[in-house]
């Protein structure tokens, strides 16, 4: 086997659109319908520019073929996911803009700026930006 690419992250939440329009709004995403059993009142699909799906937003009652316990808002074992990005300036702006706690982070060595923010459900987000 050859992991080719990570494909998606999937967060579970008790506000679908309070979630939706934090990652929209922050990371310019774009929401598209998740094929069915699942509906708009139970999930929503975020894809980047290229069309990739980037996040997948189950809401409590969304129907899953794997099963666990959890409980919206924790994040178990996850520490952070991080995304590789562009727009570091544009970025720095848009958290200035919508208000939200965040750390920077440069390591020079690898020519890498990073932001740190948090979700509104507690995920912790890396936000990379090489030679940006």
């Amino acid at each position: 086997m050859t992991v080719e690419a990570l494909d998606h992250f999937n967060i579970v939440t008790r506000d679908l659109d309070r979630v939706e329009a934090f990652y929209c709004g922050l990371l310019d995403l774009e929401t598209r319908p998740a094929p069915p059993p699942l509906t708009h009142e139970t999930a929503r699909w975020l894809y980047d520019a290229g069309g990739r799906a980037v996040l997948h937003l189950n809401g409590e009652d969304a129907p899953r073929v794997f099963d666990r316990d959890m409980a919206p808002g924790t994040t178990g074992a996850l520490h952070h996911i991080a995304l590789r990005c562009a727009g570091y300036d544009a970025t720095l702006a848009r958290i200035a803009a919508l208000a939200l706690d965040h750390r920077a982070n440069t390591v020079p060595a690898a020519g890498l700026r990073q932001l740190f923010v948090h979700d509104p459900d507690g995920v912790l987000l890396e936000l990379n930006f090489f030679s940006d």
